[in-house]
């Protein structure tokens, strides 16, 4: 109304202000783009920027792979650097690593992070370890990556998370992506990164469509390896996550929001190296702490980030305990109401966090 009003005294002149005023609030142009494209169009832009980049794994190439993340790649890029392995993780793990280490830089696919077992040693011994071995002399530049975590329905063998494991090991980096923009930006940087490099996705994510903005879909945008990220700010509560588990932070943060509670949810997106910086400076301004994962309870992601508050300074800003929401401390089940009673429901975070606030 009142643009209105000085539209009829001034005339024309008003009018080239409430366009301008309009125009200057239009949001950058955004697309919705699902986590499976983001991953394939950060895999394709470094293909075609770096030629020692190359993928290999399990069903990578002629059927695109077994998610679809590697859609059209070998069709653009050929056998030479798009290449199907047989069914043996730890002897296509040892070729990449030795790739690697002749100065090529591969992407290894495991089909899911469940079967790296089969390679552990070649992840572990070989890529993590070389480089402090030889004295600095020896990087190796390598990407592990594959769904993590608990999909749906596949029960204990399939459905298990991986971050606690390998970010126990110095000499990796482990990072683990919720969105879309997590994963294109993640992803370039791992594959430019010269050291071993754990990426960790979840399938149950792929098909899930964020906005990606004009910034983000550029082929210079890259996300740094070792920050987190404040996706929603808050002054009550701290709730610290990674991997999909952040969108049931979100979910849980605007429940509450209703409830007259603001919660601060980060995005971990590095477990190794962790951005303890950000949590800190989080839990001094909330007081209060609650970490989320779909992993197990013990010696978990969780445990570490607790432990790392405790031995720091947010300690003594710390109104109440930390408080952790994990999985349950047995193999997945395979039947569907035993399975969503086993990883952590949006309502066990809202429960959780009324219970550290004594609400």
């Amino acid at each position: 109304m009142a643009s209105l009003r000085c539209f009829l005294r001034s005339g024309k002149n008003a009018v080239s202000l409430v366009l301008r005023r309009e125009i200057h609030r239009t949001a950058p142009a955004s697309l919705q783009v699902t986590v499976r494209d983001a991953l394939n169009q950060a895999m394709d832009e470094e293909l075609e920027r770096d030629e020692k980049v190359f993928l290999l794994g399990e069903e990578v190439a002629q059927y695109d792979g077994a998610y679809k993340v590697s859609r059209g790649l070998w069709k653009k890029y050929g056998d030479k650097r798009i290449i199907d392995t047989p069914i043996t993780e730890m002897g296509f793990a040892g070729i990449a690593v030795g790739a690697a280490m002749a100065g090529l830089r591969p992407i290894c696919e495991f089909m899911t992070f469940n079967f790296s077992m089969q390679a552990i040693d070649q992840v572990i011994n070989s890529a993590a370890k070389t480089y402090y071995m030889s004295a600095g002399l020896q990087p190796v530049p390598i990407v592990f990556r594959g769904p993590n975590g608990a999909s749906a329905g596949v029960a204990a063998q399939h459905s298990q998370c991986f971050a606690a494991w390998y970010g126990h090991c110095p000499g990796l980096k482990v990072v683990s992506p919720w969105n879309s923009e997590d994963a294109k930006g993640l992803l370039k940087a791992a594959i430019r990164d010269d050291n071993p490099v754990v990426f960790l996705e979840n399938e149950l994510m792929y098909g899930v469509a964020f906005e990606m903005s004009e910034d983000t879909l550029s082929k210079d945008f890259t996300v740094p390896i070792g920050k987190a990220k404040v996706e929603r700010q808050g002054n009550h509560i701290t709730l610290v996550s990674h991997s999909r588990m952040v969108g049931h932070c979100l979910d849980a943060a605007a429940v509450l929001a209703k409830e007259g509670v603001e919660c601060e949810v980060i995005n971990l997106r590095t477990i190794r190296p962790l951005d303890v910086e950000t949590i800190e400076a989080s839990v001094m301004k909330t007081n209060h702490l609650v970490t989320v994962e779909g992993g197990w309870p013990q010696f978990g992601v969780g445990a570490e980030i607790c432990a790392r508050v405790m031995e720091g300074p947010a300690f003594n800003y710390l109104d109440a305990p930390a408080v952790r929401v994990t999985g349950v401390d047995i193999p997945m089940p395979y039947a569907k109401i035993l399975e969503d009673n086993s990883v952590p429901q949006i309502k066990d975070i809202i429960f959780s966090v009324k219970k550290t606030l004594n609400v």
